[in-house]
């Protein structure tokens, strides 16, 4: 009886034995599969080049905000390069219509001017000629005068012959004609011929500005001969400062008369100027298919010269579009994108909490607590797709968007640190090839 009940304990320990190692590596081989499976869903969740995952407290460090595409309104604008221009009636080369060397120099490049004023003076003995038969052709007439007076009263008296008051009235009338001749040259010179008239003959010219604006260029040095062809000085007056904006043909019908131009100097964007276009352009500019659009500078033209390029923006009409605020698009590799969150990590997050719930049911039988297995695997960590975009009309801070792959409706977009989002993601991105 004893040897019985040996034998059937030694049955009973082996078969819990077997039982015990069997559970055991069940439970290793379901935990190791377990940790595979887990290990594969991370590789996945990184092989995709167009995600970030970031942490909530990642999140909060960098200052990423969400929000959504809006539909708001702006207004188009039209960008265009162009150039400041001084109309030819505004801008005056000085020269001298008698030649002569140049004595003195009265103004230095930057020097306000005024219409009249004395920029230089020449000096030439031929000034006095002119002067000098102008004084005596005025004795002449003194004479001829005196003649023709008399021959008048004579031939009115049948005492003299018609002919010598013929001669006396003709050569009266040649005298004033060279005076008047004469007259005009002094006054070209920039002599008063009055002043002349006392005998007070002028030795040195005075050239003058012929147009109120800044002294360009100083051409002339004194000593210096010049003469017709010789420029003295350049003279610009801005106050008719305009802009030649270059635009394409396509865009010509969306500009008019009067319209409002903003632009800013493409060398000092700091400040901003106005202008209102006053001529559009009917020919292309050289070889290229830009037409000339000009328009007229308004306001305070301080720190504006003939020559400036420009970048203008031209206010166009306003529409409705969806739009983001403009840092929450991105350029990468020449191209734009949004972040938005994605559904495909909260679809894995609803499945693994399923999972977990399923789990916590057998455990709760169990005796574990239910709590601990609804957490999600990864925490609080939200994954970012890259959504490609085309950019369109920016303004007030907003620039529209055109989708070029389809997103979810009402999706959660990266309004402010997508920039932080796109070096999270290339960084994974090399961490992975690593």
């Amino acid at each position: 009886m004893k040897k019985i009940l040996v034998i059937t304990s030694l049955l009973m320990s082996v078969y819990l034995f077997s039982s015990c190692k069997g559970e055991n590596g069940t439970q290793q081989k379901e935990s190791e599969k377990t940790e595979q499976h887990g290990e594969e869903e991370g590789h996945e969740e990184h092989e995709s080049p167009n995600t970030a995952s970031l942490t909530a407290a990642q999140i909060k460090s960098i200052g990423v905000e969400m929000g959504v595409i809006e539909e708001k309104e702006l207004t188009a604008a039209l960008k265009a390069n162009g150039t400041l221009k001084v109309p030819n009636q505004n801008r005056a080369t000085v020269n001298t219509l008698y030649s002569g060397v140049i004595q003195t120099i009265l103004v230095q490049p930057g020097d306000a001017v005024k219409k009249g004023q004395v920029i230089a003076t020449l000096a030439n003995p031929d000034f006095m000629r002119s002067q000098e038969e102008f004084v005596s052709v005025n004795d002449r007439i003194t004479l001829a005068e005196i003649e023709y007076n008399r021959q008048k009263e004579l031939s009115a008296g049948n005492a003299g012959a018609l002919r010598n008051f013929q001669t006396a009235e003709t050569e009266l009338k040649t005298l004033r004609t060279r005076r008047n001749t004469l007259s005009q040259q002094i006054q070209l010179m920039g002599i008063d011929p009055t002043r002349i008239s006392s005998g007070k003959l002028v030795s040195t010219l005075s050239v003058k500005s012929p147009i109120a604006g800044v002294v360009s260029n100083v051409v002339a040095q004194i000593g210096s001969f010049a003469d017709l062809t010789t420029p003295i000085a350049e003279i610009v007056d801005n106050s008719q400062l305009h802009l030649d904006l270059y635009v394409y043909e396509k865009d010509l019908p969306k500009l008019r008369n009067n319209q409002i131009i903003h632009f800013t100097l493409t060398n000092a964007p700091g400040k901003e100027y106005d202008a209102r276009i006053f001529s559009l352009g009917s020919s292309f500019e050289g070889e290229s298919k830009a037409v000339s659009v000009h328009a007229k500078v308004m306001g305070n033209k301080s720190g504006l010269i003939d020559g400036m390029n420009i970048t203008a923006a031209v206010s166009l009409e306003k529409a409705t579009v969806p739009a983001v605020p403009t840092e929450a698009i991105v350029n990468h590799q020449g191209l734009d994108y949004i972040f938005i969150v994605s559904d495909a990590h909260g679809e894995k997050e609803h499945l693994k909490e399923g999972h977990s719930h399923e789990e916590g049911a057998h455990d709760h039988e169990d005796g574990h607590e239910h709590g601990e297995s609804e957490k999600p695997a990864n925490g609080a960590d939200v994954i970012f797709e890259k959504i490609p975009v085309a950019k369109g009309t920016t303004d007030i801070g907003y620039t529209e968007i055109t989708l070029l792959k389809p997103i979810p409706q009402n999706a959660r977009v990266v309004v402010k640190g997508a920039f932080f989002v796109l070096a999270k993601m290339n960084n994974a991105g090399g961490e992975h090839a690593h």
